[in-house]
């Protein structure tokens, strides 16, 4: 017996998964991988990050920050499993991708009410189930949710960044530093620092290189989310356009000199055994041999073997503000849930936050509850309600940003009180909304100011 279905083996939709088990029901999970795979996934995981392992920022005053600890004092499963999973990351929360996944899979499958089916789902049930299926859904369940809303989804093109093995990277030239030194000892990034005449060598090689066609994805006029778009679109923009965006120098000091450099390329860890190394900001529609050869233009990367390069893939996502309510339920289907990407909430904390809303509103529309909508001062609460009330004809992919919530009326000038007014804010007020509907928050552990 199935109490409820739920399409999408992802962030949002074992988060989903988890939530409504948890509240007593007979769930049912569908992940069409490994049967049918999609053109960024790697492995055959539950919940597997195919774009950056970095979950964003961790500290309490940053938007990012904030939307984690709510989720924690939600009782959020898979944020339970980032920190188990975590790698150095500064300021921020990055994890090992095999070891979250993993983690992820253990606690669904020891779940006595979890059902985890490895098939695809060609058309939405008619009985309650949660659609979670992600930006890369098939082209046959895109086609009956188009059906079923009765016009076209919206789009944007997102691109990965490549992996590079970290005994190729050269250390005598790259070097281990966070920005103004925060973070762990020693540096949690390794950087590699370009000159000027470097940098614009780089450039003029990056904008010269060949590109995929998108003519695979079968559109002629890609649209790009602006927060992911590929390194050489950013570079079209200007010269020094990437020197002032994701090769910015602020706050690293070259060893060799003592100066910031003109700009500098960062790698993250990617893996908890410290053997892969993710280029940040590194987006990329390059083909790959243009790959291979631009990127080890860079200095400390002359030698840089890829475990993956960069590629590009469609997000698909739904008209939101026209056919969802802020409980994540369709406007004209009780029992019909969207959770995750495919919501048009844009980051990883954000998806997973769909998805814990999807499955605790559909365990309480079942046993007679009352359903979440979470207070607007909160930001999980505020991304639901802006990708439910936006503007229609201008909707586009949002990320946790402050910009979202409801202003204080006294303004507060200094910009980093101010945000830490807004998350003590969102936290008392969801501690409050939680007991309401008689749940005990988590307790949680705020992550001091670097």
């Amino acid at each position: 017996m199935t109490d409820l279905h739920v399409v999408g083996g992802g962030l949002a939709g074992t988060e989903a998964a988890w939530q409504a088990a948890e509240r007593g029901l007979k769930v049912t999970l569908y992940e069409m991988r490994p049967k049918k795979t999609t053109p960024a996934h790697m492995t055959n995981n539950l919940a597997e990050l195919v774009c950056s392992n970095s979950l964003g920022s961790k500290l309490p005053d940053r938007a990012s920050g904030l939307l984690k600890n709510e989720l924690k004092m939600m009782g959020s499963l898979l944020m339970r499993c980032a920190e188990a999973a975590a790698v150095p990351a500064g300021g921020a929360l990055a994890v090992d991708r095999d070891a979250f996944s993993g983690g992820i899979e253990a606690a669904l499958n020891n779940h006595p009410n979890i059902t985890l089916v490895r098939e695809e789902v060609a058309a939405v049930p008619d009985e309650p189930v949660i659609i979670a299926s992600g930006p890369l859904t098939s082209t046959a369940l895109a086609n009956d949710i188009g059906r079923l809303t009765g016009e076209d989804h919206l789009y944007f093109y997102d691109a990965l960044a490549p992996l590079v093995d970290a005994e190729t990277i050269n250390m005598d030239i790259a070097f281990r530093a966070n920005r103004y030194e925060r973070g762990e000892t020693g540096g949690d990034y390794i950087n590699c620092p370009l000159n000027e005449e470097e940098y614009m060598r780089f450039v003029t090689a990056l904008l010269k290189a060949e590109r995929i066609q998108l003519r695979n994805f079968e559109e002629e006029d890609p649209h790009f989310f602006e927060m992911c778009l590929p390194v050489e679109r950013i570079a079209e923009r200007g010269f020094k356009s990437l020197a002032f965006g994701p090769l910015r120098p602020v706050g690293l000091r070259d060893p060799r000199t003592g100066k910031w450099p003109y700009a500098v390329v960062q790698l993250r860890q990617d893996n908890i055994a410290g053997t892969l190394y993710n280029m940040v900001g590194f987006q990329t529609n390059l083909k790959w041999l243009e790959q291979k050869r631009v990127f080890q233009m860079i200095p400390g990367l002359e030698n840089a073997h890829f475990i993956r390069y960069g590629q590009m893939h469609r997000n698909t996502f739904l008209n939101a503000p026209t056919l969802l309510r802020p409980t994540l339920q369709f406007h004209n289907r009780d029992d019909l849930f969207f959770a995750g990407q495919i919501t048009g909430v844009e980051g990883y904390a954000g998806n997973i936050g769909t998805g814990l809303i999807a499955g605790v509103n559909a365990a309480n529309l079942l046993q007679d509850k009352p359903l979440w909508t979470l207070p607007h001062t909160t930001m999980m609460g505020a991304l639901c309600w802006y990708v439910t009330h936006a503007d229609p004809k201008t909707f586009q992919p949002m990320k946790a940003n402050f910009d979202l919530v409801p202003k204080f009326d006294k303004t507060i000038r200094d910009k980093r009180k101010r945000k830490q007014s807004y998350a003590d804010r969102a936290l008392d007020d969801l501690a409050t909304f939680l007991r309401s509907h008689y749940v005990e928050p988590e307790s949680i552990d705020l992550v001091p100011e670097a």
